[in-house]
């Protein structure tokens, strides 16, 4: 029975954790670090909650079922598991994530040295994707490019930069904005959706199982567990990387002070603590941690959809980044503007999907269970994320006071409730026919 060594499964741990680290989870945390001032490890508490103990959790469910969105998604039918699969690939592939990839490494690294020109964001992006494509044609060699050398230099980048952060402060905690001296753990929460990790997880779960396949693993035992120990990895690697950019960002008040995102926070520390070779530092680190990124979105996404699609791997490759490259040169911030209410909406049924797949056995038919609590939890996500946008207004009085609903949590409590519900339903419909028969 094949096996893998030691170095192989370390090299998995670090592909798994290259894959995670993209634009979101570099550029938020310096943000809620600088907002949150005082209660900042509070807040980071939270965004640990959505950015790195869900995705992990996400990884093992994953593994359990072979990798396979489709399988986790199972009880709510082959319709609706395809089109939450579909949404989710979008979502971090071509629709945000991985065009985000390149405007963050671009407004981060080289819009301070070429300007924040169209034409330079298009060559940029241009010569981005070209490469992006050159290494997803090679879906099988993804261990030995990210694993063995890109994920290496990923993390030896920001390891440098994690020292820095608590070796090298910018200065002292300013003062916390009101919504993070309200509620900050849930602003922490909420934060956290944005990094996509949890999203991501559900698409790279596939990426990582074939990874281990690559290598001639068979049994689904051991593809479980290595899975499980590249998650377990890629885990502790955030929870590091997040920690030394929040004490970034916390100590930056006074060099970013009035900062609207959290490229900018970095880009002021950075040149504040090293000057012009630190702005060159960042764009490599970036820059780097974006490509990998984007390379398992791609490959991720291509893998999903030839398979329902009459369309070859390699030429989904070739649309997905052709795609990408277009969206990206919308620029960073109208990117940001337009996933917020989409990412608020469909991460509650995610989560629900995720946490229930770990005590399934509790219930005589899942599908009775899963499919009402996502559905629930769906609509008051929607909610959640009308209530955020500029449609806000159009709510009704009810909708926008509901119980956590200032946090941004309205979809929590309906879903427990229905949850509640919908098992003492399965508890008195007992089995269904078939599976008795």
């Amino acid at each position: 029975m094949k096996v893998l060594k030691g170095q192989d499964i370390l090299a998995l741990g670090f592909m798994t954790f290259a894959l995670f680290v993209g634009a979101g989870n570099i550029i938020f945390p310096p943000i809620v670090g600088l907002q949150a001032g005082p209660n900042v490890w509070m807040a980071a508490l939270g965004f640990l909650v959505t950015a790195v103990g869900l995705p992990v959790i996400t990884v093992v469910a994953l593994a359990k079922v072979g990798g396979g969105m489709d399988a986790l998604s199972s009880p709510i039918g082959k319709f609706f598991g395809g089109l939450l699969a579909a949404v989710c690939y979008l979502s971090v592939g071509p629709l945000f994530a991985t065009p985000r990839t390149a405007t963050v490494s671009f407004e981060v690294g080289v819009a301070p040295l070429t300007g924040e020109s169209p034409l330079a964001l298009f060559i940029y992006s241009l010569v981005y994707f070209l490469i992006v494509l050159a290494v997803s044609m090679y879906p099988g060699k993804l261990l030995d490019t990210v694993g063995r050398f890109l994920a290496p230099l990923k993390i030896i980048a920001l390891a440098a930069l994690g020292i820095a952060a608590f070796a090298l402060p910018a200065g002292s905690i300013g003062d916390a904005q009101p919504a993070y001296v309200a509620a900050p753990f849930s602003q922490g929460f909420i934060s956290g959706y944005l990094t996509m990790d949890t999203l991501g997880a559900l698409v790279f779960g596939i990426v990582i199982v074939n990874a281990i396949r690559s290598r001639g693993v068979e049994s689904p035992q051991l593809i479980t567990r290595y899975a499980i120990i590249a998650g377990l990895i890629a885990g502790v690697g955030l929870a590091l990387v997040y920690i030394s950019l929040f004490r970034l960002g916390s100590g930056s008040h006074a060099i970013a002070m009035g900062a609207s995102n959290g490229a900018a926070v970095l880009h002021a520390y950075v040149q504040h603590t090293f000057g012009s070779l630190g702005s060159g530092f960042l764009a490599v680190l970036i820059a780097l941690a974006c490509l990998v990124t984007a390379v398992g979105l791609t490959c991720a996404c291509a893998e999903y959809f030839s398979k329902i699609l009459p369309l070859s791997y390699r030429a989904l490759v070739v649309i997905l980044a052709g795609f990408s490259l277009l969206v990206s040169n919308l620029g960073l911030t109208k990117l940001i503007m337009f996933s917020i209410p989409v990412l608020t909406a469909i991460y509650p049924p995610c989560i629900v999907m995720v946490a229930l797949s770990f005590v399934k056995e509790l219930w005589h038919s899942p599908a009775r269970v899963l499919g009402p609590v996502m559905l629930v939890s769906l609509l008051f996500g929607i909610i959640d994320a009308i209530k955020g946008s500029a449609l806000a207004h159009y709510l009704p009085e009810f909708a926008a006071n509901l119980p956590l609903s200032d946090q941004g949590l309205a979809w929590l409590v309906p879903s427990v409730g229905a949850l509640v519900l919908c098992f003492a339903l399965d508890r008195a419909l007992g089995r269904p026919r078939e599976a008795l028969a």
